[in-house]
């Protein structure tokens, strides 16, 4: 391992992390941001910058990395000129197959069954990637790339970072799960997310969601593209989604010429990854938890069963685009909806913004996830099918795992 001084420009999530994946590894690391209220904690080995950039020490760095938000800046430009990106000097990830899976649901879930089916066929494989969904980011990635002799490389890759992920890896596959209305504070419109989903495929051979409209229109834009549609044989884990996903993993793997057994076997004995959609039956209720933090998510477990009572994590205050699943939930006409601060103390906001839009069920505000787990079990008998949602999946990954240990003594 070659040990040098890296310039983290730009400390968002993804930033924040490629700065503790580098000094983890023994890197020296200059970090800044124009924001002068960035919350980094000071270590050794570590020069921090808040309100500005230092050009000099920048120059002075060995190698660059660049925050995705900043990929399209007239500094980032500037800095990717210099060919110092940290994806060029640790570059051993670039002779990987690598593949891309993006989309605005059932990212992760996808990965990890393309994973699954991966190792089953007796293939060393690295997957992470996308910060903000539950990875350590993607500079760990060509880290830890470094480090091992891997047959494949899994990228999740989040849709606000396709063009900056698209000059850090060499990708051979795409596959995309969907479309949705997330992350539209971006985006601002869902031509501009089709827009760059065109770029990112171009000249790459994809796997695309036959059944998403908006994928449709952009499968000219690949090398090479292949459609999938549901999967059919057994699966484990629960909902219609899921088996969208399961497809999507099943044409990842038959592109790759892996056997048709080992892809039947390992998504009929996948799991559900932590955090994500599974279903519970606790006494004589169905409880269906998971982050489902955009109205497509949300929909989607609609789709699946009528709920009489809905509970949901709020989110960011500036995500105004993410309060489009209370008009959701509303339409849906549950019996009761039950809010807590997911995100952003913004629960007593919504609760307002119920109100407003005139739902006559009935509403709580929780304050302590101990309340809701009380009122999940004691509800149990009462409601038929009970759904926890929403934004905040730590705190909903933690709902989850009171509700096991409460029924399980």
């Amino acid at each position: 391992m070659i040990y040098m001084k890296v310039a983290v420009i730009g400390l968002g999530v993804e930033g924040n992390k490629a700065v503790n994946s580098l000094l983890n590894n023994g890197y020296e690391v200059y970090a800044s941001d124009l924001n002068p209220d960035i919350d980094l904690e000071e270590k050794d080995s570590l020069d921090i910058d808040l309100g500005f950039h230092d050009i000099k020490k920048i120059d002075e760095s060995d190698a660059v990395l660049i925050s995705p938000s900043l990929w399209n800046t007239n500094l980032a430009k500037k800095l990717r000129e210099t060919k110092k990106s940290l994806a060029d000097i640790i570059s051993k990830h670039r002779s990987i197959f690598t593949i891309g899976v993006t989309g605005t649901n059932g990212k992760t879930t996808t990965s990890f069954m393309i994973k699954k089916i991966l190792e089953n066929a007796g293939n060393n494989v690295l997957i992470g990637g996308n910060a903000g969904g539950g990875f350590r980011g993607y500079t760990d990635l060509i880290i830890e790339s470094a480090k091992d002799d891997y047959d494949y490389l899994l990228v999740e890759v989040c849709d606000m970072t396709m063009d900056f992920a698209s000059d850090f890896f060499d990708f051979d596959l795409i596959v995309a799960t969907n479309i949705g209305r997330d992350h539209l504070n971006y985006h601002k419109t869902l031509d501009n997310y089709k827009e760059s989903l065109c770029r990112f495929i171009e000249g790459k051979p994809a796997i695309l969601n036959k059944n998403d409209p908006n994928l449709s229109k952009i499968v000219d834009c690949s090398d090479k593209t292949l459609l999938f549609n549901y999967y059919h044989d057994k699966l484990k884990i629960f909902g219609k989604f899921n088996q969208s996903n399961a497809a999507a993993a099943e044409m990842a793997a038959r592109y790759l010429k892996i056997s048709e057994d080992i892809i039947k076997n390992s998504l009929e004995h996948f799991e559900t990854i932590d955090g994500r959609l599974k279903q519970l039956n606790i006494n004589k209720s169905n409880i269906v938890i998971g982050k489902t933090d955009n109205v497509d998510a949300i929909n989607a477990a609609f789709n699946e069963m009528k709920f009489e009572a809905v509970i949901l994590g709020t989110p960011r205050k500036n995500e105004l685009y993410r309060l489009d699943i209370l008009n959701e939930t509303v339409n849906h006409k549950p019996l009761f909806i039950g809010l807590f601060n997911g995100l952003d103390n913004i629960a007593m906001d919504c609760l307002e913004i119920l109100h407003k839009k005139n739902y006559d069920g009935m509403t709580k505000v929780f304050n302590e996830i101990e309340e809701i787990v009380d009122f999940i079990y004691n509800s149990s008998s009462i409601y038929p099918n009970i759904l926890v949602a929403g934004n905040g999946q730590p705190k909903i990954m933690e709902i989850e795992k009171r509700l096991l240990l409460k029924t399980s003594n």
